[in-house]
């Protein structure tokens, strides 16, 4: 999958569209997810053109990938769910139903969240 500028999270990172920010570093973008699969639902992007976390991991520079972790821990800390916890997921590709491309993680939290995946 090739990145497209044109794709929703580019235009975030922009600034065309607004976006419920809650956080931004030089390495991430941290906002509200617009349809909440949860109480807490919190995307956070790269500002980066990457379209998922093999291509990130792949091209990215070292200092991007390190800040970019470090963003989505300090994003969980900040919405206090160290404890009592939360899920991160980051969907890549098509049977993974990743819907923007561009690397997003999700962080859930603010209720049970139950199992992963049914078979």
């Amino acid at each position: 999958m090739t990145y497209d500028k044109t794709n929703i999270f580019a235009k975030i990172l922009r600034g065309e569209i607004p976006c419920n920010k809650v956080y931004e570093d030089d390495h991430a973008l941290a906002f509200h997810d617009i349809n909440p699969q949860a109480p807490i639902h919190v995307l956070v992007i790269p500002k980066g053109d990457y379209v998922s976390m093999a291509d990130f991991t792949a091209h990215a520079p070292d200092s991007l990938v390190t800040g970019f972790f470090r963003a989505v821990g300090e994003v969980a800390r900040s919405l206090e769910l160290e404890q009592p916890g939360y899920r991160i997921l980051a969907n890549a590709g098509r049977d993974a139903h990743q819907e923007v491309p561009h690397l997003h993680i999700h962080i859930f939290g603010g209720k049970k969240l139950g199992p992963m995946l049914t078979r």
